[in-house]
């Protein structure tokens, strides 16, 4: 055995360190006795899009056991030794999960990238052929829209991953279109490790799901009101989780573990339902919701509308303040290089898709939208700034 500092780093690319060779012990060292159930393995942050971040305490139980999950669930593609692209950054539990862990649980490939860049992501998928490619639709979008993408081969993918945030229906069957590979939507968060439910890779497919739960793992929706009373099936309430990859609690944080945890089950702070098949669906955020005049108001529903527009390429929608309705939705669009579209052109296609009381009270073009570190579009920060 020796000290891992005398383990000379690689002086080129070309060299390379064999873990066994690093971890060669003699019986010098003891290894550490770690509980997988109770010991937390990392505090990962919540992204703070509606609030100060929060540390949720994973265990090494709660990490592991989800990659088994992941696994299991697509046990159809028999996945091993792929080449997974790792676009996204590991301090985002999305990708340490789907990239990381499983890609050292299956033996893969990992493709990374120290800062997204869409050029050289583009220039790695062209070199590297991945199989499997983990994003936010912010990703696929930006994929889409990318000069050179026509001119791309796509064709080694086996399954696209999409999480992180809803994706609209217009981007998934545009991209699945476009790289013949299925996108396969799922549904977690950092509390979860964070995934929760996912859609099948064969067999029933159900538009704008967010799938069944993953092994193990149980989903209740509850009512808004008082989340101990669950809801009938196909009704709307918050979603709630149970599973073993549920969080610990929040570090140091006990009056915030309290106010999420009903029992056993997690409430995310997302609004959707339950089908009689076991899928869910997500309507929005609770905390997006816009109390217009009374009546809810779900920002999604606006957004997805406005994107079946060609011109549009990036689309979010927040509540403002409206001394008529208390708050009304604000529209922020941001069109595809070389298109164009008016405001009056954005109402009159709405017309038919939404509801009087949904309609946007203003829409705002902006050359780019803000985006959180992992890409996803943030409401929080264009509030900020419309405040």
């Amino acid at each position: 055995g020796r000290d891992i500092a005398d383990t000379k780093a690689p002086r080129s690319r070309g060299e390379i360190l064999h873990w066994a060779d690093i971890t060669d012990n003699d019986g010098k060292y003891e290894p550490a006795i770690i509980k997988a159930a109770e010991d937390t393995a990392l505090l990962q942050y919540t992204g703070g899009t509606t609030g100060v971040p929060k540390g949720a305490m994973l265990s090494h139980a709660n990490l592991t056991i989800n990659v088994q999950q992941i696994i299991a669930w697509s046990s159809s593609l028999g996945l091993a030794h792929e080449r997974v692209m790792g676009i996204l950054p590991f301090f985002h539990v999305f990708a340490m999960t789907t990239v990381l862990n499983f890609g050292v649980k299956t033996g893969s490939t990992m493709i990374l990238m120290p800062k997204f860049e869409l050029d050289q992501a583009i220039k790695l998928i062209r070199k590297h052929k991945p199989t499997i490619l983990p994003g936010v639709p912010t990703l696929y979008n930006a994929l889409l829209n990318h000069q050179s993408i026509k001119r791309e081969d796509l064709s080694s993918l086996k399954l696209c991953i999409s999480g992180g945030a809803p994706l609209p229906h217009e981007i998934r069957t545009r991209f699945e279109a476009f790289s013949g590979c299925k996108v396969v939507e799922g549904y977690g968060l950092s509390e979860t490790s964070p995934v929760a439910t996912v859609n099948p890779i064969t067999g029933l497919e159900k538009d704008s799901s967010i799938g069944q739960p993953v092994p193990q793992t149980h989903i209740s929706i509850r009512s808004l009101e008082d989340p101990k009373q669950q809801m009938p099936q196909g009704e709307t309430g918050e979603i709630c989780i149970k599973g073993p990859q549920v969080m610990q609690g929040y570090w140091n944080n006990s009056q915030a573990t309290d106010a999420v945890m009903v029992g056993e089950y997690f409430r995310t702070g997302d609004v959707g339902y339950m089908d009689e098949f076991g899928f869910t669906y997500i309507i929005d955020r609770i905390k997006d919701m816009i109390n217009c005049s009374g009546y809810k108001v779900y920002p999604r529903r606006i957004e997805d509308a406005i994107y079946q527009l060609d011109a549009v390429e990036e689309v979010t929608v927040i509540g403002i303040p409206d001394e008529y309705r208390g708050e009304a939705p604000k529209a922020f669009i941001k069109l595809k290089q070389g298109r164009d579209a008016t405001a009056d052109e954005i109402l009159t296609h709405l017309k038919s898709k939404i509801s009087k009381i949904e309609m946007p009270e203003e829409i705002e073009f902006r050359d780019e939208l803000p985006k959180t570190m992992v890409g996803k579009l943030s409401k929080k920060e264009l509030r900020e700034r419309t405040d």
